[in-house]
Formats: C-alpha cells, structure tokens, sequence
C-alpha cells in the first residue's frame, strides 16, 4: 500500500510544471484545463514568452491548440543577437510532451533580420483535424541595443 501512495505522489510531480503561471478549468463536468506557461528566452533573456494550451488530464493524448504572446521584458543586446541561430528555419527553445504517442509542443525562435524582429512560433508536430496547429508572436528589436545589429543577407 505504501508503494502506491510513493507511486500516486510521482505522478502528481511528474504534472506539476515549473514554468506553469496559471491554470484555468473549462468547468466541473470536464477534465481539461487551460494551462499557462511563462518561457524567458535562454539567449535573448529580455524576452519573455506566455503561452496557453489545453491539457486532458485523464486522455492519452492533449489538443494540439496553444497561443504565445512574446513581450521585451529586458535588455536585447547585440551580444544575445550574436549567439542565435539566424537561418531561417531558426532554432528550437522549448519543447512540451502533449501525447503518449509522440505529440510534442515547440516553441522556436527565428529572426527576421530585413524587419529586425524575433519571432516566436509555438506549433504542434501532429497533424489535427488537417492541420498543424501553431501560434505566432513576434517582438521588435526597435529601440534596443540590438536594433541594426545584425544585418540582413542579400540573395
């Protein structure tokens, strides 16, 4: 019996999320909330990200829907600027199980150097309903450090 209950409390941290800032319940007679999470850039640290998805505590598998909004929240230096990947297909900076069968959330940075804007993408790596569904937030290097930094490659 004691092994169950050690079992039952790993379970419950294993759904504990230490960036999670809020969580919503769609109601009594359902099983899904609607999660909120705060991601600050690992390189550009004056970036912080919130992002929204649904999480079905008792299904194998969570809705691929999610929303980001990206804000400047501290210095963007162009330093930070100088360490990102800048290809277009940008680099990956967080990743969220919302599946038992391979389903992941991203979140992945890419730079648009001709506008000078970071841009965040949250997508889903499974197609639903005909869809991958994704989310897009972009932040202006306009009035930082960084503005001009980096500059845009011609073809």
């Amino acid at each position: 019996m004691r092994q169950l209950g050690f079992i039952f409390f790993l379970l419950v941290l294993s759904g504990c999320d230490s960036n999670e800032v809020g969580d919503v319940s769609l109601g009594i007679f359902t099983t899904k909330d609607i999660k909120l999470d705060a991601f600050t850039d690992p390189v550009v640290t004056g970036v912080t990200c919130h992002v929204s998805s649904i999480e079905a505590n008792l299904d194998f598998s969570d809705p691929s829907d999610s929303a980001i909004a990206c804000r400047q929240t501290g210095p963007i230096t162009a330093d930070m600027l100088a360490r990102i990947k800048t290809g277009k297909d940008g680099e990956v900076l967080f990743t969220k199980s919302k599946s038992i069968f391979f389903k992941r959330m991203k979140i992945r940075r890419i730079l648009d150097a001709e506008n000078q804007t970071l841009m965040y993408l949250s997508y889903s790596t499974k197609e639903t309903s005909g869809s991958f569904k994704h989310s897009l937030s972009t932040v202006p290097l306009w009035g930082t450090d960084a503005y001009g930094a980096v500059k845009v490659e011609v073809n």
